[in-house]
């Protein structure tokens, strides 16, 4: 469903989040081990997140990156950053003309899908999910 950029861009900034509200800024190494992805596209996928002012960084020996502690980022922030808004507004079979006059063969299915995954990423805070990483509710990695 999301690209690889953005499962890693998701898992990334969970993480970060996590990291955030313990006063810890985590640097590229220690995100790519935390949410099992390769460093360079860590990296890559994190540098585009602080473009589009996702996630925040520092240089220097106490940098990193990370998320301010009162934020109130959703879901669908992080995904249209990375994969823009394609997945919440194009065809489930990636055909250039499906409409409700001309619709795909699973135009009206995945209509329904498409429109209740999007209610629950603009209405999920990532600081929930952190929430739930620090108590050990949910994992990033097995």
């Amino acid at each position: 469903m999301f690209s690889k950029a953005c499962e890693y861009g998701i898992r990334a900034v969970l993480f970060i989040a996590k990291q955030s509200q313990n006063g810890v800024r985590p640097n590229i190494t220690e995100i790519a081990k935390a949410v099992d992805s390769p460093e360079p596209f860590t990296a890559k996928v994190c540098q585009q997140l602080v473009r589009e002012n996702i996630l925040l960084s520092k240089k220097g020996p106490n940098g990193g990156f990370y998320l301010k502690k009162d934020s109130t980022l959703k879901l669908i922030e992080v995904i249209t950053a990375i994969d823009g808004d394609k997945l919440f507004k194009g065809c489930g079979l990636g055909l250039q003309e499906c409409s409700p006059e001309h619709p795909c063969p699973l135009h009206t299915q995945f209509m329904g899908v498409r429109n209740r995954l999007k209610y629950m990423c603009e209405n999920t805070l990532v600081m929930e999910l952190a929430l739930d990483l620090e108590e050990g509710e949910t994992f990033l990695k097995v």
